[in-house]
C-alpha cells in the first residue's frame, strides 16, 4: 500500500458483509501480492483433468504467481508435480503449455531428470557432485476422481473434507474414462475476485447470456446460497429423484464456505448446454441415469468451478496473472471413445460456453473499469439474487483475517 493508503488490516476491519469490497481489493498491486501469498500460495488449486496426461511423459505446465509448475505422468502411471526450475541455475525446463517427453531436460545446460524428478545426468560437475541432492523440488498433488489438484504450500491444508464429500458425486461421471474434446483459455482484464463474483450469481444472466439462458435456469437458488442453508421443496424433489436413480445430488456447502456441490436442474426440457437444450454428445460420459439430471455444479475456491452433465463435463480454472488480469481455462470432456463428427459436433458442444465466457469477459472488464473511478464505493448485494457473491466475499475476507491474525497477535 502507499503511505497514505489504509492497510489490509484496516480494510478488513471496516469491511461490511453483504457489500462489495473497497477499491484497493480490486486494484491494488499490494493486495494482489497478498492474494497470491495467502490464497493461491496456500490453498489446493485445480490444475487439469487427469485425462489431459494420457501417456507416460505427457506433461502440462501452469503458472501460479511467480511459480511455474510441471505436472507429468511417470513411468509407473502416477502423476506428479514439480517446480519448473532446474536445480542447476534455475532455468525453466518445460517451456510449452503441454507436450510429450521421454525425460525432463533443461534446455540451458542439458541437466536431465527422470519423470519422477530425480536428476540422472549433469555434465562435467566434478567427482564430489552428488546428483541425489539435486532432484526437482516437488509440489503437493492429489488426484480426485479424474481431476488433478496441486498445492504450493510447504504444509498443505487438509484435502480430505473436500475429497470425501465430493468423490461420490464425481464418481458417477467416470472422468477417468474421459478425454479432452476442446480447451479454451482467455484473459479477462479484471481482478480475479470480480471473475468469481460474476460467476456466483445469475442476476446478470437474462440481459447478458442469451445462449446460456436457453438451458440454464434463472432461479437465483441455483447459483446462490439460502440464508438458512436449506433448499426449496422444488429443488429437494429434484435431488431426491436423482439420488433414487443413483446420482448423488444433495446440496452441500462446506462449513468453512470453500466448496459447494449440488446437482441442479436445467430449464424445463433441457438436458445439456446446447442451443436447443438437447444432448451435445450421443455417447454418455459416466452413468448418470436420469436424462434430465441437470448439471452437477461444484465450486472450490479459489481456482475451480465445474459443470458435469450426463453427456459431457466442463471444468473451469481461474488463475490471476496480474492485479487486473485473470486467466480462465475451460475444458470440455467427453467419453474417451466418443468420435467427433459421429457422436458430437464440436461447434454445437462448445458454442454456448464459448459465447458465455466471452460475454462474462466483457462484463467483468467493464466492472473493473468502473471500479477504477475515484467515485467508486462498495455497493450492497441483492439478498435475493447475489447471496452467492456475498458468500464468496465472506470466505475470501475470512481467509485473509486468519492469515493476518498471527501477525497481529505478535505485534501486540
Amino acid at each position: 500500500m502507499t503511505s497514505n493508503a489504509p492497510s489490509l488490516d484496516e480494510l478488513l476491519a471496516r469491511r461490511v458483509s453483504g457489500y462489495s469490497l473497497e477499491q484497493p481489493f480490486y486494484v491494488s498491486p499490494e493486495v494482489y501480492d497478498r492474494d497470491l501469498e495467502i490464497i493461491f500460495g496456500r490453498e489446493w488449486l485445480y490444475a487439469v483433468p487427469a485425462c489431459q496426461l494420457p501417456r507416460t511423459g505427457s506433461y502440462v505446465t501452469m503458472r501460479v504467481g511467480a511459480n511455474e509448475v510441471i505436472i507429468v505422468r511417470g513411468r509407473d502411471g502416477g502423476i506428479r508435480a514439480f517446480h519448473n526450475s532446474c536445480r542447476h541455475r534455475g532455468s525453466l525446463i518445460c517451456r510449452a503449455r503441454e507436450g510429450q517427453v521421454a525425460k525432463l531436460v533443461c534446455p540451458y545446460h542439458q541437466w536431465t531428470y527422470e519423470l519422477d524428478g530425480k536428476l540422472i545426468w549433469a555434465n562435467d560437475m566434478g567427482g564430489e557432485f552428488d546428483p541425489s541432492r539435486y532432484g526437482l523440488h516437488p509440489v503437493h498433488l492429489r488426484l480426485l476422481e479424474g481431476l488433478v489438484f496441486i498445492c504450493l504450500a510447504d504444509t498443505p491444508p487438509d484435502f480430505e473434507p473436500f475429497a470425501e464429500r465430493v468423490a461420490p458425486y464425481f464418481a458417477v461421471h467416470d472422468l477417468a474414462n474421459a478425454r479432452v474434446a476442446f480447451t479454451s483459455t482467455i484473459i479477462e482484464k479484471a481482478n480475479w475476485k470480480l471473475v468469481w463474483e460474476n460467476n456466483r450469481e445469475c442476476y446478470h444472466c437474462s440481459s447478458n447470456h442469451p445462449a446460456l439462458c436457453r438451458s440454464f435456469p434463472l432461479d437465483p437458488e441455483v447459483a446462490g446460497v439460502q440464508a438458512d442453508g436449506g433448499v426449496s421443496p422444488r429443488l429437494q424433489a429434484h435431488f431426491d429423484r436423482c439420488e433414487a436413480a443413483g446420482a448423488p445430488a444433495q446440496f452441500h456447502l462446506s462449513d468453512d464456505g470453500q466448496f459447494r456441490v449440488a446437482r441442479m436442474p436445467l430449464q424445463e426440457r433441457a438436458v445439456s448446454y446446447t442451443m436447443d437444450g438437447r444432448e451435445a454428445v450421443a455417447r454418455a460420459l459416466g452413468h448418470v441415469a436420469p436424462r434430465d439430471a441437470g448439471t452437477l455444479m461444484t465450486f472450490h475456491y479459489p481456482g475451480m468451478w465445474s459443470h458435469f452433465l450426463p453427456d459431457h463435463a466442463l471444468t473451469f480454472r481461474v488463475m490471476p496473472v496480474g492485479p487486473h488480469e485473470t486467466e480462465v481455462t475451460t475444458t470440455w470432456l467427453v467419453h474417451k471413445d466418443a468420435v467427433e463428427g459421429v457422436d458430437y459436433d464440436l461447434k454445437r458442444l462448445t458454442e454456448v460456453w464459448l459465447a458465455t465466457n466471452d460475454e462474462d469477459r466483457g462484463i467483468v472488464e467493464v466492472n473493473q473499469q468502473g471500479i477504477f473511478s475515484s467515485s467508486y464505493r462498495p455497493g450492497p448485494y441483492s439478498p435475493g439474487q447475489e447471496s452467492g457473491v456475498a458468500q464468496f466475499v465472506d470466505w475470501y475476507a475470512e481467509q485473509l483475517r486468519r492469515a493476518l491474525a498471527p501477525r497481529q497477535v505478535a505485534a501486540e
